[in-house]
This record gives structure tokens, sequence and C-alpha cells, in this order.
């Protein structure tokens, strides 16, 4: 069968809480699960396989409708977030439009969170719950015959008007069986991100489901269980991309260092294949320590994104982070003592919060003082511990997120915690909050002072006039 996996434009992206800032000038990232995807069925299956990212080729619906009659695929993946599910849908009635008879099917956190609701759109045939690559390829072996169908954990499907929900299935345990992402599939060059130093980034995953409860945050479909990659098979991935002609690695990973002795050994097998890359990863303030920083650092680590998410200790104890202010304090300073770049993570209108709290945490941007910050509005997430809480509070009215499930639309509004602002207020103080931290002189100076190149330099011109263009 020839399968295509499609990324859809991004016309129509709920985007939560947060004004477009400097959104658009972060860059794209490839879809790391459909090349997952991909490369398990190039590996593991007799299928043809392509992929369509209509993000990083900037296509319009017209332009992957054609593509997608050129391709004639007997099916279709689509990986679904709620944010997206406005383009994902559009982009099922394309196919349907342009190959009537291939079978659409999505997976992906939405239809974890929503499955009956996602099953009942026409354009919709099939649904992947949780990790992808397994089960995907047996329902490609299975489609049209539902009695195989049925015995096949982690679907969903309809069958004479009922729906047939087989249960998630469990978790994928050797990660390292897994065929690397099918990145020469797609356009890889053309990836980039406001925080690289190059032009050609790629995202990388080492580990899958985060073992935290932050109240705030849900990674439904991958469980809360950590699993990790052997050092062995994550630096091989590596390794395998500078053959491509790619140095420069986002790794994605919800913590990176929740295993500190892994962490260390991925470091020091870079270092000792003399890989001359750079990375960025995500860590927890509190699994760092200054034997790993001087490690990462060794080994071409060019950012940590840290989360700190809130200025005081009551609003971090609401979202059960785990972590104090002065630990933040601390690890700011070793990490820019091992000279490595920071990026850090501020969230405002969270539950109870108060005028003088996010004021607070604007202060506490400018103490840890990273290379650069990210704020959002809190957007309490369907899943997540914070929603429920707003719905048995009353101050989220109707579940809003399982309305727009069923009926998804653009003038669908993303809620927030509405206690003691509007929304339009959490925005003014949230770019208060972006021109104090942003348009000090001495950070302007510092941040000029260390680009690398013209390339470089554009983006982050483009990033900063929008700064201070902000309203």
């Amino acid at each position: 069968m020839k399968i295509l996996l499609i990324n859809p434009p991004r016309e129509n992206e709920i985007i939560g809480n947060n004004p477009r800032i400097v959104e658009e000038e972060r860059g794209y990232n490839p879809p790391l699960g459909l090349l997952y995807l991909a490369g398990y069925l190039e590996a593991r299956t007799q299928h043809a396989v392509s992929v369509i990212d209509s993000q990083v080729e900037n296509l319009s619906y017209d332009e992957l409708s054609r593509r997608v009659a050129d391709a004639k695929p007997d099916v279709v993946g689509l990986t679904a977030m709620t944010m997206t599910l406005v383009d994902v849908l559009k982009a099922a009635r394309a196919v349907k439009s342009s190959a009537p008879s291939a079978k659409v099917v999505l997976g992906g956190p939405h239809v974890h969170l929503f499955p009956e609701e996602t099953i009942a759109f026409d354009d919709v045939d099939y649904l992947v719950l949780g990790e992808g690559e397994e089960v995907f390829a047996q329902l490609l072996d299975a489609i049209g015959d539902d009695a195989r169908l049925r015995s096949i954990p982690g679907i969903v499907f309809t069958s004479g008007g009922e729906v047939v929900n087989t249960g998630t299935r469990a978790a994928i345990e050797d990660l390292d069986a897994l065929p690397f992402p099918a990145r020469h599939l797609v356009p890889y060059k053309k990836y980039s991100s406001l925080l690289a130093k190059g032009d050609c980034v790629t995202t990388v995953f080492t580990s899958r489901g985060c073992p935290f409860k932050c109240t705030f945050c849900d990674r439904p479909h991958l469980g809360k269980r950590f699993r990790a990659r052997s050092p062995k098979n994550v630096v091989d991935e590596l390794e395998e991309c500078t053959r491509m002609g790619i140095n420069e690695f986002l790794i994605y990973d919800d913590t990176f260092t929740v295993d500190r002795a892994r962490a260390n050994e991925i470091c020091d097998e870079i270092v000792r294949r003399k890989l001359d890359i750079g990375f960025d990863i995500r860590a927890r303030l509190d699994t760092v320590n200054a034997d790993m920083l001087a490690r990462l650092k060794a080994a071409g680590c060019q950012g940590i994104h840290y989360g700190v998410e809130a200025g005081t200790e009551r609003i971090l104890k609401i979202l059960n982070k785990g972590i104090s202010i002065p630990l933040a304090v601390d690890i700011f300073r070793l990490t820019k003592k091992h000279g490595i770049p920071t990026l850090a993570y501020f969230m405002i209108g969270n539950p109870e919060e108060t005028r003088e709290e996010i004021e607070e945490t604007f202060a506490v941007t400018r103490r840890l003082n990273p290379d650069y910050v990210h704020m959002t509005v809190l957007t309490p997430f369907p899943g997540t511990v914070v929603y429920q809480w707003a719905l048995e509070r009353g101050v989220i009215k109707s579940d809003v997120w399982r309305e727009f499930a069923r009926e998804p639309n653009m003038d669908f509004e993303p809620p927030h915690w509405g206690e003691h602002f509007t929304k339009d207020e959490l925005n003014a103080l949230l770019v208060e909050g972006y021109k104090k931290f942003y348009t000090r002189p001495s950070y302007i100076l510092k941040r000029l002072m260390k680009i690398r190149s013209f390339s470089e330099f554009k983006r982050k011109a483009r990033a900063g006039l929008k700064v201070f263009s902000m309203k």
C-alpha cells in the first residue's frame, strides 16, 4: 500500500492564551512523530511511505490537495493535537476530496483524550491511541477486516454504527528497537530555530514519558513512566544526522536529565566519538549539578531550557513544581559559570495568583537573567489537574475543551484561569513582562556581542523588533 503521512498547514492553530509575540521567528521543527512512524514502516513493512510537511514547505491547502492527488495514497496518517485540530480536520477533508478512496488515520494526544468525539468526524476512518509505531503497522495489515481490527489494542473505529475502542496498548519498553526517524523523507535542511547558531537544525527524542506531576501539564499518549534510549543508541542517531549535514539539535525530551548517569554517558559518548555538534536540552532545576554541566559543556551543549514557571514559592507549590526560587538562582548561576546559555520558561495567570505575585515573577526573570525568557499566560489544557480544578471550582463553567472537540472552529477561545484577571488584562501584563526583560540596554548589548553569523543576526533582529512593537 501507499502510505502518506501529512503535517498540515498551520493556518488555523489555536494558540492558547499567548499572543504571538515572537512565535513566528522560532522556525520550524520536523514532525518527529510522523518521521518515527515513517522510519518504522520503512524498516519493518513492505509499504511505500512518503511524508508531506506542509509547514516547512509553506503549502496552502490547494497545494496540499494537489500533492495528495499526485501521491494517490491508500492510507493517510495525521497527528492531532487539540490546538491544531481545525487544521488536521481541514487536511483530512482535503485528502478525501483529492483521494476519495484513501483511509484517514489520526493519532496523537488529542485522539487519546477525545476518541469518541474524534472518530465521529466524517473524514476520519481510524484512530491510533498511544504510541503509534507498532499499532499503525498492525492497523495497515488489518484494514477492512473488522474482526481482526478488534484484536489489535490501540485502535478506535466504527463498525455497523458502533464505536469500537480496543483500549490503549502497553507502552513500548525497548525504545532502542525503534528505527530512527526518516528525516530523509522531508526537506530536512529547511528546519531552523531562533535559538540556533546555524541554519539547519533537527529535533531529537532520547526518552518518552515524564515522571513528574506538574498540575498544568499532561502527556496522555506517552504516559508518566520514564522510558529512555541507551546512550549508544542516542549518539548513533546524532552521528547519522551529522553524515546528513545536520550538526545542531534540539533534544525535546520533557526532561533530558531525569537519569543523571545516563545523561552523563550520552555526553561522554559524544566526546569519545569527537562529534562536532551543538545541542539544546530541557532540564529540571533539581536534576542538574556541576559535574553534569561540565560534561554537557564538553559535549557541545549550547543551551539549557529550564522550567521555572513562577516567581513565588506559593505559586510554585500550587503548580507542584517541586523547586524553589533559591534553587533557581543557584542553578542559573552555576549554568552560566559553565558557559552554557539558558532559556527560562515562566507563566502568569496561575491559580490564585495576584498582581503582586505576577510582578514578582517578572522581577525573578531579571534576577535570574537568562539569555532568553519565554513567558505565557496559563492555559488550562484538557487532561491537566489545573483544568479539572477550574471545572470543580466553577472558574471555567463548562467542559469547553470537550465541546471544542465535538465542534471545532476558529471562534473558540481557550480558557484562562479567570479568578482575578480578564484575558485582556493578562495579555497586557504579559507584554509588560516581555518588555521589562528584553528591552533592557544591558540585555540588548549582551545579545549583539554574542551573534556569530548574519543569518543569526537576521533571525534575532526580527524577533527583537516584534518585542519593541508589542502593545
